[in-house]
């Protein structure tokens, strides 16, 4: 299987900790999106043009990064990260969507945002992620009381979602105030499947 991810892209990590956690093989392609050259090749695979994405060795693709958890999930034959009993199933998918609608794609828009020159900045962008940001820190904080990851004792897809947009939001949308939070980040840090994916984009981090 090829996995076609760029390093800092949240959405590819949450995608390489499934990899990475099921002990699932495969053969990296790197794309740099902000190069027109290789966003246009990149087009010709898939039209869309979203990262990340699987393609098997017959050919097929499979985009979106839960949709890729979710095969990565079918194809274990140990360990899973989701549960088995549909009642939990559902829960553990309700809160990957949450965390990739509501925190991961805000936590982007304002990184991005805040990037740009003061003149150039929607402060309406701003402040509808903001408020989107604070919402989700609240439920999560909430889910967080009393549970080691999102769903438990079990490591998840949600888990594989919430983590990623926490590196970034440290420093546009700070949790320091959030103490469960603040928790899972660091218990999620020290994953040997999320240290490996920082040292491999430690060398993007520095150009960046």
């Amino acid at each position: 299987m090829k996995l076609h991810y760029h390093p800092l892209s949240t959405y590819s990590q949450k995608a390489l900790i499934a990899f990475y956690e099921l002990e699932i093989e495969f053969e990296p392609q790197i794309v740099n999106l902000f190069d027109p050259e290789e966003r246009a090749q990149y087009r010709n695979l898939y039209p869309i043009g979203k990262i990340p994405l699987l393609v098997l060795d017959d050919g097929h693709p499979i985009p979106e990064s839960s949709i890729i958890v979710e095969y990565l999930n079918g194809i274990s034959e140990g360990i899973q990260l989701i549960p088995g009993d549909s009642t939990e199933a559902r829960k553990t998918r309700f809160l990957d969507r949450m965390y990739d609608l509501y925190l991961n794609n805000n936590v982007g828009t304002l990184f991005f945002e805040m990037r740009k020159p003061e003149a150039d900045r929607s402060q309406n962008v701003i402040d509808s992620a903001n408020d989107k940001i604070a919402a989700m820190y609240n439920n999560m904080e909430n889910n967080l009381a009393d549970k080691q990851w999102n769903r438990g004792e079990m490591f998840t897809m949600a888990d594989c979602a919430a983590g990623p947009p926490l590196f970034y939001a440290q420093q546009v949308a700070p949790f320091d105030d959030k103490p469960n939070i603040k928790a899972f980040w660091e218990r999620f840090s020290e994953r040997p499947s999320y240290q490996r994916i920082l040292a491999e984009a430690k060398p993007f981090l520095e150009a960046m």
